[in-house]
């Protein structure tokens, strides 16, 4: 097997094609009768013609006849004989794309990125104002993330010991590398807000600090504790601590989600905090999902602190997102709740125009998309961004009321199909169904996401391909596929065994060529995009087009040590990244 078998593009154009159907217009018939006249006409003569060839010959008048010699066989050609001496990575690099991109992924990680460059961000050291197509940025060579954020003006990633990095002239008007900010903290896991970052780390502290430099330099710098007993001094930059209140011993903060202003914070019990996340605007729009809560009703303390979700108590929420202006939660037992802005169909029922938001979590009726289908849907996933919000569904088959007995009905039970939905705005194409709907308040299927089945070979029957991850920017989105991969090749296997990762497309707004096709035009439907390293391909196969597959988690050898890595990839405002992530 030399690669996945997800096809789902080429088989949408051969059944468009085999279902297409002409019309003759009566001027057409007209000329077609004349063509037939004229045809029965020559026809006649050829006739006459014959017969007065064979009458002639019969009278002993032969005329010497001339046959064209036959055109020769067309020249075979043969594939070109492959170099002698070539090693076995050698070889499977002249003969897979896909395994040379594996490879490379491995022996020279770092950061992709591609997009506007308006805040020198996704190309630190170039006063290009948009990037077309993914190009390293050199800082990042040879390092691995544990996250990364980026946003127009700013960008932000954890290095491999847990430090924050910042770059970006949101961050300094001076900057054109990136520069550890926050050390010392162990940190994991990153989300930005419009003008700050928080920061998770292993033990579920949450530290919230200012995108700008000068801010972290002039704000209020808190109080740290040193390895000296009974010492402490003051932190070299300023930042917050955004600290659930009360929680029992054992339990922490797992997750962290961030809009524009406000943020969610998910712990390990499932229980979920929202807080202030701006520096200058308090949330209005109802993100916080505690109803009545404003800059005015606020209780006392911090601004930003922490507010528990009460409505949601005795749901175990799994899963969180956050829009601009919008919340996403789902649960365990795969139902979802939305609270927020709704004035463009993002929470996935309809607007009132009484208001344009809901301040408290409302239950979104994903059942009712299977109505009729003899499935049972559960969320499996949720993700937001600008003012989308998106549903990986997988539909269990039931029987249906009243067929219990009916043999015919009973087939396929079980069976799963993985679904991903989107509602919200879809001028910019970011609902990825091919429409350009301007408000979508009913979550639509994305079909070239939805309903797809491979063979997979190790498990020896066909399985259902799922959604890996969605990553979504302010209008533009990314979907890694959980396809079959393979990255199994090794000495002591076959010089035809190639490596091979996993789908992803893009599709949205392209305005700042953040899709990485090297156009400018929006895309309706999720595409694929060439290699990241075209150069390398290009050595190797000439301009012969290949798509971007990107890796999966695979523990390898990484500069003389065993690590266990994977690409990421990250949709921000108007750019996009791809990153080697532990």
């Amino acid at each position: 097997m030399s690669g996945p078998r997800y096809v789902p593009y080429a088989v949408r154009q051969l059944n468009r094609a085999n279902t297409r159907t002409a019309t003759i217009s009566p001027y057409a018939a007209r000329r077609q009768q004349h063509f037939v006249r004229s045809v029965a006409t020559v026809t006649a003569i050829g006739a006459l013609a014959t017969g007065w060839q064979w009458y002639n010959g019969r009278g002993g008048i032969l005329r010497e006849a001339h046959a064209e010699e036959p055109p020769p066989d067309p020249e075979m050609k043969f594939e070109k004989p492959r170099k002698k001496g070539l090693s076995k990575d050698a070889n499977r690099d002249l003969i897979s794309s896909q395994h040379l991109q594996v490879r490379r992924s491995w022996e020279n990680p770092g950061v992709y990125a591609w997009g506007s460059n308006s805040g020198r961000v996704v190309a630190p050291d170039s006063s290009e104002a948009n990037i077309r197509t993914p190009r390293r940025i050199p800082f990042f060579d040879g390092l691995l993330l544990r996250d990364l954020k980026m946003d127009r003006t700013f960008g932000a990633a954890i290095n491999e010991k847990g430090d924050l990095l910042q770059w970006g002239t949101g961050y300094s008007k001076d900057s054109n590398s990136p520069e550890v900010t926050l050390r010392g903290k162990n940190l994991t896991a990153l989300t930005i807000s419009k003008d700050r970052i928080l920061a998770l780390n292993s033990n579920g502290d949450v530290y919230s600090l200012p995108v700008s430099k000068e801010d972290q330099e002039k704000g209020v710098k808190p109080s740290e504790s040193s390895w000296i007993p009974f010492w402490s001094s003051s932190s070299p930059i300023s930042y917050r601590r955004l600290s659930p209140k009360d929680l029992p011993w054992g339990e922490r903060v797992t997750s962290v989600s961030a809009g524009l202003e406000h943020a969610l914070l998910l712990t390990s019990k499932g229980r979920l905090f929202s807080a202030a996340a701006a520096s200058a605007d308090f949330p209005t729009k109802g993100q916080l999902g505690v109803p009545g809560l404003t800059w005015t009703t606020r209780p006392e303390g911090a601004y930003d602190q922490c507010h528990e979700i009460t409505t949601l108590r005795g749901f175990e929420i799994s899963k969180i997102a956050a829009g601009d202006y919008h919340s996403l939660a789902a649960d365990k037992d795969g139902r979802v709740f939305g609270f927020g802005d709704n004035s463009l169909g993002q929470l996935g029922v309809d607007y009132s125009p009484e208001s344009s938001f809901v301040d408290a979590p409302s239950l979104l009726p994903i059942q009712k998309l299977y109505a009729g289908t003899s499935q049972a849907p559960k969320v499996t996933d949720v993700a937001a961004g600008g003012a989308n919000s998106y549903f990986t569904i997988e539909a269990t088959k039931i029987a249906a009321p009243g067929q219990a007995d009916d043999a015919s009905a009973q087939r396929g039970l079980g069976r799963v199909t993985a679904d991903t939905w989107s509602c919200g705005q879809g001028i910019w194409g970011t609902l990825g169904n091919g429409r350009w709907t301007h408000v979508q308040a009913t979550p639509t299927k994305i079909p070239a996401l939805s309903g797809l089945f491979e063979y997979d070979e190790a498990a020896g029957r066909v399985v259902p391909i799922r959604l890996s991850r969605l990553s979504v920017g302010t209008n533009h989105v990314a979907a890694v596929m959980k396809n079959v991969t393979h990255t199994g090749a090794s000495s002591a296997s076959s010089e035809n065994d190639t490596n091979w990762g996993a789908d992803i497309v893009f599709f949205g707004n392209n305005e700042f060529y953040q899709l990485g096709t090297g156009r400018r035009n929006n895309l309706a439907n999720p595409t694929y995009i060439q290699p990241l390293d075209q150069v390398a391909e290009r050595k190797l196969r000439g301009k012969e087009e290949h798509r971007f597959q990107i890796t999966p988690r695979k523990t390898v050898d990484v500069g003389g040590r065993r690590v266990s890595i994977e690409q990421r990839v990250e949709c921000g405002r108007g750019v996009t990244a791809v990153y080697s992530g532990l």
